[in-house]
């Protein structure tokens, strides 16, 4: 049982972070928000450097995008876990569901929460005793501003082409220019 706190300890210690996003703003305001709550931070901007950072030295956490332009994140976690398993990884997604999920923690994620994560959440979820849950968020994101993300991420997925993402919404082409006429909900 001593061991076990000490491991915990030193854990918390070490507080090398490995960011890894292929949106640059996203990951620059990140890492600064990281950095200013004492993390050691070194950023990623694709699966293949990823690897390459977890490769050269494996840091103790780890905060990585789902979806990247070549290929998936759960590559890195999964590669984390086995050059550092007592690392702690957290995933972000555009696409949150659960079929996702239990594949991410299965491959050794501690945590998956829904783009845009407030770095207070991913701080809490990385820093959390295991088995300790996780206290929720003073002030979430409204279900409308859930729903108003994921539009914008399949819009811009889909090269802001307004019919192609109406289609893959399943919804009216002129439902989606209104809702993308409107400002973000709060």
């Amino acid at each position: 049982m001593l061991m076990s706190h000490a491991s915990a300890f030193e854990k918390l210690a070490d507080r090398s972070l490995l960011i890894v996003d292929d949106d640059k703003p996203f990951l620059q305001r990140f890492a600064r928000a990281m950095e200013s709550r004492g993390f050691a931070v070194r950023t990623a901007e694709s699966v293949a450097e990823g690897l390459a950072e977890v490769a050269s030295s494996p840091p103790a956490f780890a905060v990585v995008d789902m979806r990247l332009a070549d290929g998936s994140g759960l590559d890195v976690i999964s590669a984390l876990k086995e050059r550092r398993p007592d690392a702690r990884g957290i995933v972000l997604t555009g696409y949150g569901n659960i079929a996702t999920a239990v594949n991410a923690v299965k491959l050794g994620a501690v945590d998956y929460l829904a783009k845009p994560a407030d770095a207070d959440d991913v701080c809490a979820a990385l820093t959390a005793t295991p088995g300790q849950k996780v206290v929720p968020p003073e002030n979430p994101m409204s279900a409308d501003r859930v729903r108003w993300e994921h539009i914008q991420r399949v819009y811009e997925l889909c090269g802001r082409n307004v019919s192609e993402t109406a289609r893959r919404l399943s919804m009216h082409r002129r439902t989606l220019q209104r809702i993308l006429a409107k400002r973000a909900p709060r």
